[in-house]
């Protein structure tokens, strides 16, 4: 047929960059034995491509629409609209009407046709698109059809189209339409069925809805749809809905609403058995593409259509296993706070570096704890672990465990493992152990960051592969577990006694103020002594609050008191630099690499806070902490047998204000070590680049540790493979992990089980004890923050480098976190109310209004609109 048109039978779904997402998909699908698909051609991208020549200036306007800022809708707008009409006005050239009129004559020229557009961006596995370009029906006459042919090479310039591109950043200029032209079919129903169910993600679980007449009714919300579900062959669940109106072919072209009589509202459009039948061929389609599909469908006499199917890119991927049992997955994100994907290097280093396997799903980490659940002993510990720690966890686990057959069931003397903070460790270790596991940490790290520094090629490898060993090693000492678990045993102690006996709620967050070797408050507090060296230098503030260069630092010994600044601020980066957003991922920029991250928080110290706030705030923390100590010891002793209580209470405050700080450290040590890695491989990395085999340093992130080893040995890289990881990796990042993965595919995230809560209160989990109310300021990126005194941080989750920012707040919520998470511990150390695990409420909340915070009944009041 040419290079303008092909029909259908000709397409397969290698060819989207010439027939677009839609064609590649309906060829592919018309192959499929059993699978019905109406006949028809595509109008394939060269035909767009010989439009735009003929319109020279869309390449000034396509460059325009380029540099838009993807919120700035008005002039999208604008923009969008203008590029529509150049292009709606271009007149089809002879010789691609001719294929596209002499494809139509093999159809019928009075045939009615479904003209559909069918972007060379769309329906990928990565980005559907789904909705962003243009479908027109019952198009009757080659004249009509070519005029709809035009407007669905427009529709690639609508507004929603134009800013789904920028928002994902893709090219314009190297996104291209093609259009599907197909008969087109007058179905008695129509509607979508998904082969994994789009709610839970269970990929055992298909969806069906189903409307009268065409499926624009339903597209275009007009009524609502028959829904059903669907499991082995099942239907399982079904709602009927009361369906007033149709959309049918109009005797004149297009289509219109007819009104279904009152008799046949509330009949199901297909019976049971038809739609178990679709779900049978949506399972055929689904297998033939590899993955779940939305799939649209027609049924014409008894026969089902399929119009279209495309991949379901909103699902959560499953880990891959050797098996075909059942598993249940923990996020291990949700435990770190950092929930983000992480690039293929991250990834690895972090399993490398970890005793436990994790299983790997959209770029995050799980740990299976299918076998700790298929035991009632183990079971039951796993299940006090996690609720201590996230009990959205320990609820969404649950929901798992009580149905029926889905765990397989070990006795207790049968193959249970053993749970990790569970193990019985001595209560009372010696107060001097944290100060030599201190010390034999630092003197662990320094050697590491002294001996990497001679290093290269595959030594270099070979010798951070050895290191792990070293860092495990360090990480799970069990010298090192015991401070930290006789601080959170003694914390749990104090909460518990003193609740019953004085009714105390959190009584051990107050006694938890400004405990000793907390590494992680120290930064926070250190950088207030930077902002005093900072303060008294007009100069040195304005250049700072003016710089975007990374390299200021070399520019600030120009200015007055700049050279102290300076040296003030090396010194800092130099103990804490190595901290970033996310610092379980080796691959993210760290403070020392990216400087500029650290300025609005340091800015901030310097105009809200007096000078000396530092070593005031851990004073008065430390007083506050020593005077909540007497009073409680005071109440105890009054009590019944409360000599005895109060030697207790206070050998338990002893264990926690010893011990508690220590927890932070190990993190701390690890993340250093990981500095020195990235720097190290960072340089080997650029001598592969100055070599030619790498294009550019980073590519080393989209390599797991084990395949950089060997890049780095061979001297040649798979560069398809590192442009394959970078594609998914984006894919990944718009994906939200769940706390909890089923091997079904389901994702759980646990509910709180609570009616004791004000009216419209944010439900979450208590970390910090306390009551502030304040300004909400939803922060997504801490290097935007900007607070004052007083201020409640919204967000979605804190890990260490968030640290610095808790000195400025007045309290802390969280949609992600538990007691023992960063976040909880430095707000007990500071002594703000904080509540963690509020679902959405970075969404609910909105920055500027006034919120009440209750971190000891654990729930958030909006007190005022922003």
């Amino acid at each position: 047929m040419g290079d303008y048109v092909l029909d259908l039978q000709e397409v397969d779904r290698t060819q989207v960059a010439v027939v677009g997402g839609k064609g590649a998909h309906l060829g592919e699908l018309s192959r499929i034995e059993g699978v019905s698909v109406p006949a028809g051609f595509c109008v394939t991208t060269d035909a767009y491509r010989r439009i735009v020549l003929d319109a020279p200036s869309l390449g000034e306007l396509l460059d325009g629409l380029s540099r838009l800022n993807p919120d700035d809708r008005e002039a999208i707008r604008t923009r969008s609209a203008e590029i529509r009409r150049v292009l709606e006005g271009i007149v089809v050239p002879d010789g691609v009407a001719a294929a596209i009129t002499g494809a139509l004559a093999r159809l019928g020229d009075r045939a009615a046709c479904a003209v559909r557009s069918s972007a060379t961006a769309e329906d990928l596995p990565g980005a559907s698109f789904a909705g962003q370009q243009d479908t027109y029906l019952n198009v009757v006459g080659p004249a009509a059809v070519l005029r709809h042919v035009s407007r669905c090479w427009a529709s690639l310039f609508t507004e929603r189209a134009v800013t789904y591109r920028l928002r994902n950043g893709f090219d314009h200029r190297k996104v291209h339409m093609a259009v599907v032209v197909q008969r087109m079919v007058f179905p008695h129903a129509s509607g979508v069925l998904f082969t994994a169910d789009p709610v839970t993600s269970n990929r055992k679980v298909s969806t069906v809805e189903a409307v009268f007449g065409l499926g624009e009714a339903l597209v275009s919300g007009l009524v609502n749809a028959d829904a059903y579900q669907v499991r082995d062959d099942e239907v399982i669940a079904k709602a009927v809905a009361a369906k007033e109106i149709a959309v049918q072919a109009s005797p004149d072209g297009g289509t219109r609403e007819q009104p279904i009589e009152p008799a046949g509202r509330e009949q199901p459009a297909l019976t049971d058995a038809q739609v178990v039948r679709l779900v049978r061929l949506g399972r055929r389609v689904e297998a033939h593409f590899g993955r779940p599909q939305d799939i649209e469908w027609c049924l014409v006499d008894d026969d089902f259509h399929v119009v279209q199917s495309r991949p379901i890119t909103t699902l959560f991927p499953i880990p891959e296993t050797d098996d075909r049992e059942n598993h249940v997955y923990v996020s291990v994100g949700h435990q770190q706070m950092m929930t983000d994907a992480m690039k293929p290097l991250g990834l690895s280093v972090w399993q490398l570096t970890t005793t436990r396997p994790m299983a790997e799903a959209g770029g995050r980490l799980f740990v299976d704890a299918t076998r700790l659940l298929a035991s009632p002993t183990s079971r039951a510990g796993f299940l006090e672990v996690v609720g201590k720690s996230d009990p959205l966890i320990e609820d969404a686990v649950r929901t798992v465990v009580e149905r029926d057959g889905f765990l397989p069931s070990f006795p207790d003397d049968g193959p249970a493992q053993t749970i990790p903070g569970a193990e019985p460790v001595a209560i009372e270790p010696d107060p001097a152990l944290v100060t030599e596991l201190i010390e034999q940490g630092e003197a662990s790290v320094a050697a590491v960051e002294r001996e990497i520094r001679t290093k290269s090629g595959s030594e270099l490898l070979d010798f951070i592969l050895a290191d792990f060993e070293e860092l495990r090693r360090v990480l799970f000492d069990p010298r090192g577990i015991k401070p930290i678990m006789a601080a959170m045993r003694a914390t749990w102690w104090l909460n518990e006694h003193l609740h019953e006996w004085l009714g105390e709620k959190d009584a051990a967050d107050a006694l938890s103020q400004s405990v000793p070797h907390n590494v992680t408050s120290e930064m926070g507090l250190a950088l207030l002594d930077v902002a005093d060296v900072i303060r008294p230098h007009p100069e040195v503030v304005a250049f700072l609050r003016d710089t975007t260069d990374e390299d200021f630092l070399d520019g600030l010994v120009e200015v007055d008191g700049g050279r102290e600044a300076r040296d003030a601020i090396v010194a800092y980066l130099d103990k804490y630099g190595m901290r970033c957003v996310g610092e379980i991922d080796i691959t993210r920029p760290r403070w020392s690499e990216r400087p500029t991250m650290l300025l609005p928080l340091l800015l901030s110290n310097v105009k809200n806070l007096e000078p000396g706030a530092g070593a005031r705030r851990f004073e008065q923390g430390r007083q506050d902490a020593w005077q909540k100590e007497q009073e409680v010891l005071e109440r105890v002793r009054a009590l019944p047998d409360g000599e005895r209580k109060a030697e207790e209470t206070k050998r338990n405050i002893d264990l926690v204000r010893t011990f508690a700080g220590y927890r932070e450290y190990p993190k701390y040590g690890m993340i250093r070590r990981y500095f020195a890695y990235k720097q190290a491989l960072l340089a080997e990395a650029e001598r592969l680049v100055r070599a030619g085999v790498l294009r550019e340093a980073e590519d080393i992130f989209f390599l797991r540790f084990r395949e950089l080893q060997e890049v780095v040995r061979a001297n040649q890289v798979d560069h398809e493979l590192v442009s394959r990881r970078k594609d998914v990796f984006r894919s990944h990042q718009a994906l939200t992990p769940p706390r909890v993965l089923t091997s079904d595919g389901e994702t759980l995230n646990g509910a709180y089980r609570r009616d004791d809560l004000p009216a419209g209160a944010l439900v979450g989990l208590a970390v910090s004890a306390g009551v502030v109310e304040g300004r909400a300021r939803v922060i997504l990126d801490m290097a935007e923050a900007d607070v004052e005194p007083g201020d409640i941080l919204v967000t979605t989750h804190t890990d260490p480098s968030w640290s610095p920012l808790f000195v400025a707040i007045a309290g802390l919520v969280t949609e992600v976190g538990g007691l023992m998470t960063h976040g909880a511990v430095i707000a007990r150390e500071y002594g703000l109310p904080a509540v963690v695990g509020v679902e959405r409420a970075t969404r609910v909340i909105q920055d500027g209004q006034r919120i009440r915070v209750n971190g000891t009944d654990g729930h958030v009041e909006i007190l005022t609109e922003a």
